[in-house]
């Protein structure tokens, strides 16, 4: 596979603010996962880049591999308030696998421009098989509908801004 990338737009009607108040928070992850596998997260709110939260998850919802319940750590890779956020995640794989996920935020007329992505471009070579085997694991349509939670999150009633 050549295209190690996927990216998802949707318009919110909210303000970057509202957006990243959600999509900055350990528990906001969970509340908007629309893949069913966060279960849990604890840890505190992260204000910068390498700040680090727990997440319990659960492929099961999945399918694809059967892994049990088990943790592991979110580490912020970008953090520009209000603007972009985005994190890789350290579990039972060693070295870490590397895929990143993360938000970007724009400002638009009546809200704000969300796009979600999920990129698996720099995964470390070690996991080259798996990697080929099992990725991507979230689909686009899972980062669609996530955006969707995300909506009623943080706009609930207010509908889609016009562009």
């Amino acid at each position: 596979m050549t295209n190690r990338r996927i990216e998802v737009e949707r318009a919110i009607a909210a303000t970057p603010a509202e957006v990243f108040d959600v999509v900055s928070d350990p528990l906001g992850h969970v509340k908007i996962d629309a893949s069913g596998m966060l279960m849990a997260a604890t840890g505190a709110r992260p204000t910068g880049v390498g700040d680090r939260f727990e997440v319990e998850m659960d492929r099961d919802s999945l399918r694809d591999l059967d892994l049990g319940e088990y943790k592991v750590t979110v580490i912020i890779e970008k953090f520009e308030k209000d603007q972009e956020i985005a994190w890789t995640v350290d579990g039972g794989k060693q070295p870490p696998i590397g895929h990143i996920y993360g938000y970007r935020l724009q400002e638009i007329e009546g809200g704000t421009l969300v796009a979600s992505y999920y990129d698996w471009s720099n995964t470390h070579p070690d996991h080259a098989e798996l990697v080929e085997a099992i990725f991507p694991i979230i689909s686009e349509t899972h980062l669609l509908a996530t955006l969707g939670i995300l909506a009623r999150t943080v706009a609930p009633g207010k509908g889609r801004p016009s562009l």
